[in-house]
């Protein structure tokens, strides 16, 4: 199985609204993954919502037209590949609002003692 994987976010990455409502698409990027899927790539949904507020979401998205492989969960592909199911969901690339670049942060925060988006550093 080689199929490039995205997991997605939802709130702040494919909706604009504050938790629990589901507010305005990420047009764009809700295209781009459409295509991606039609392209053969796999799209996971991957969020903190559960229950009626994660259904809330797959029904947004699917109104958009944008279906998932998966939900908080790996691609049915990958279980059957390594013979698991590990809690981690697995991709090639994680779309997310609050994602920080590896090489970003630690250039700007590695070796600082200071807060990273009001979170306080211990020492």
């Amino acid at each position: 199985m080689n199929v490039a994987t995205i997991a997605v976010d939802f709130d702040g990455t494919l909706a604009f609204a504050p938790y629990p409502d589901a507010g305005d698409p990420n047009t764009p990027l809700i295209s781009y993954l459409i295509d991606f899927r039609k392209n053969g790539g796999c799209v996971i949904l991957w969020t903190c919502r559960e229950g009626e507020a994660l259904e809330r979401a797959v029904k947004f998205c699917e109104e958009q037209g944008l279906t998932f492989d998966a939900v908080n969960d790996n691609a049915p592909g990958l279980k059957i590949l390594y013979g698991n199911n590990p809690r981690k969901v697995s991709a090639d690339l994680y779309i997310d609002d609050n994602a920080a670049q590896v090489d970003d942060f630690v250039r700007k925060h590695c070796g600082k003692r200071r807060s990273v988006r009001g979170l306080k550093v211990r020492g």
